[in-house]
């Protein structure tokens, strides 16, 4: 693609602002998918947007990788750079998985709004005069559980990888360009 594309912004290679996008959106959304895994009430609103959140992240996240590579062939080759490319490709799984179980989160909560529709036990119950305490469905709470341990997981996965993706781009960009102590001539 990036042959057919020209990744610029303003003159500036549209990776180095794409790249900003990812750095905020894939720590962001890995916490609040562990918020809604972990808490009904805010999935019941939330589940929607950070759904439709995700996979613009996943489109955005494709583009930067598609931006990166376009940019490699437009610096000169250097060791640092292409160790920052070599790893640039292994953010993309990990994004598509976030947006999986951003999928996931919202079959959740469609199931538990279909569910809470339904007439319920305690419902029967108090209608007969008897009172017993609103349970969740033993499945439901399991399913939470492993949703919970899979956002976790991929999010902790997801943000470790961004971190260890923009800090060989950080180095790719910064080693070895400042000096240690202020320049005299300023």
């Amino acid at each position: 693609m990036s042959e057919f594309f020209d990744f610029q912004v303003a003159g500036l290679p549209m990776h180095v602002l794409l790249v900003h996008v990812i750095v905020v959106g894939v720590p962001l959304l890995s916490v609040l998918l562990v918020v809604l895994a972990a808490w009904p009430a805010a999935r019941r609103v939330l589940w929607l947007p950070t759904f439709l959140g995700a996979l613009v992240l996943v489109a955005l996240a494709w583009l930067t990788v598609e931006a990166g590579e376009w940019l490699v062939e437009r610096v000169p080759e250097a060791p640092l750079i292409d160790a920052h490319a070599d790893q640039g490709d292994d953010i993309l799984p990990w994004v598509v998985a976030l947006a999986v179980v951003a999928a996931l989160v919202g079959a959740l909560a469609l199931v538990e709004r279909s569910a809470a529709r339904s007439v319920t036990d305690a419902e029967v119950a108090a209608a007969r005069g008897v009172s017993t305490p609103a349970r969740r469905s033993p499945v439901r709470v399991a399913i939470s559980i492993l949703l919970l341990a899979a956002a976790i997981g991929v999010g902790v996965a997801a943000v470790w990888t961004t971190v260890r993706i923009g800090e060989a781009g950080s180095r790719a960009v910064w080693e070895g360009s400042f000096s240690d102590e202020p320049l005299e001539d300023r």
